[in-house]
């Protein structure tokens, strides 16, 4: 068997994976790239200067020497007589960073004492950049499985986070003096904003594509670069929205009323429960919704098989615009939970959640649920990345190169997977594909 045709048999075998198969695929990828990690810390551990090995290797180690002929003294005079048993290590070499506190402080790090304290400041960094990360990720699986690539959900969070911050900076001041009742208006509010800025954004690289034949991987990449210019001029001039009061590009700080209720968290740890169980129903809406409405089916079935699907009576262009409108209406949402959980306002310089949230898409599969386990694991190395960086000497970026390789080993099973299923034809046998809005037979997961 030549090497094209193993190729393709192995990549056969990837689409044709079950949930759980998939799932041992990533947990082994997961293993391979620590431990892959663990060479490179060690290597970067032996071209560093220090006072003092963290870590060392000795043969035979200390087990040997130390710990095993005080535990059973007996067997060690019976298998080596005469004190030949060696007491101190033949060769050494020391390292100036220890791989297991580096993955120690990367994995646990990002969940602080949580068995002592599970409110601490460190897990509720993690929880805030997971509820976003599920926006954002649930965002991209949205448009992927309408086989769009939609790759301006970034520009789209900023739009809706923009939206959120200015609107609400005339509207909330006035109710502030409401209490509870004010929250209960101005949350939802804030919500909606943010969520018909982004759909509204994204509709249109959806037409352009539906009607215009126009290629959304770009115009959504352009569009990227317009809204960030578009949010910088209006929030760096105070002719416009930003704070005269701050030398910082920025909105004026919303009333409290307006913001998410921090609840059990200190409200300095800019987390918020109910942001977080609202971002679950999210995901749990989304899925219902693809998976058991006329509207996901018919969305589902033009990212399968398009030409099927228009047989089976579906407009494809109503389908690509709604699809990219819900996807940016999503992106959108998750810009206004950032500014009303974790900002309070509006500022410049918004972190790169919508690309993150690609990844995270194609980790999940493009499956609403799992985006809620891949953004977990995004918002832990996010957040150990922070926890490494402040409670160890390795460098910053080192500590990139182990989360990007984390990343690269986890999600490349997913993303050649769906390469096989777009262009490959590896499907399970006797499985039909309706076109009369039944079942097909099988999961397009």
């Amino acid at each position: 068997m030549s090497f094209s045709e193993r190729a393709h048999d192995l990549l056969g075998r990837l689409v044709r994976a079950s949930a759980f198969e998939r799932f041992l695929i990533s947990t082994s990828a997961l293993l391979l790239s620590v431990f892959i990690g663990a060479l490179i810390i060690l290597g970067a551990g032996r071209m560093t200067d220090c006072a003092s090995a963290a870590y060392t290797i000795a043969v035979p180690g200390k087990f040997v020497t130390t710990t095993l002929p005080g535990l059973v003294p007996g067997v060690v005079k019976s298998v080596l007589p005469g004190g030949l048993w060696p007491s101190q290590a033949v060769f050494a070499m020391g390292f100036c960073y220890d791989p297991f506190a580096v993955y120690d402080l990367l994995f646990l790090g990002a969940l602080g004492d949580v068995l002592n304290n599970p409110l601490n400041s460190q897990f509720a960094t993690t929880i805030a950049e997971t509820t976003i990360l599920m926006f954002t990720g649930v965002a991209v699986a949205v448009a992927f499985r309408a086989d769009i690539f939609n790759i301006g959900v970034q520009g789209q969070l900023v739009v809706g986070a923009l939206t959120t911050g200015v609107v609400l900076t005339y509207v909330a001041p006035p109710l502030a003096g409401l209490g509870v009742l004010a929250t209960i208006v101005l949350l939802p509010l804030g919500l909606l904003l943010g969520g018909v800025a982004g759909g509204a954004y994204a509709a249109v690289p959806g037409a352009l594509k539906a009607y215009a034949d126009a290629n959304e991987v770009i115009t959504t990449i352009m569009l990227n670069f317009v809204a960030t210019s578009i949010a910088l001029f209006l929030v760096s001039r105070e002719q416009y929205f930003k704070d005269p009061e701050s030398f910082a590009n920025q909105t004026v700080n919303l009333p409290d009323v307006a913001l998410f209720p921090s609840w059990l968290f200190r409200p300095r740890d800019d987390v918020s429960l109910l942001a977080f169980a609202f971002a679950v129903l999210v995901l749990v809406g989304i899925w219902y919704l693809l998976q058991h409405t006329p509207f996901g089916y018919d969305l589902r079935t033009s990212g399968l098989q398009p030409d099927a699907a228009e047989y089976g009576g579906v407009d494809a262009d109503r389908t690509i615009v709604s699809s990219m409108t819900l996807s940016g209406a999503l992106a959108g949402i998750g810009g206004a939970v950032y500014v009303l959980m974790v900002l309070g306002n509006f500022q410049t310089g918004v972190p790169d959640y919508g690309f993150d949230g690609i990844t995270v898409s194609i980790l999940a599969g493009n499956n609403p649920l799992g985006v809620g386990l891949a953004a977990f694991l995004f918002g832990v190395l996010k957040s150990g990345s922070i926890v490494v960086q402040v409670g160890s000497d390795v460098p910053p970026t080192l500590v990139g190169v182990l989360r990007g390789l984390i990343i690269l080993f986890v999600a490349m099973p997913e993303f050649f997977r769906m390469i096989g299923q777009k262009f490959g034809s590896f499907g399970r046998p006797g499985e039909p594909v309706a076109t009369d809005g039944g079942s097909g037979g099988g999961s397009d997961e």
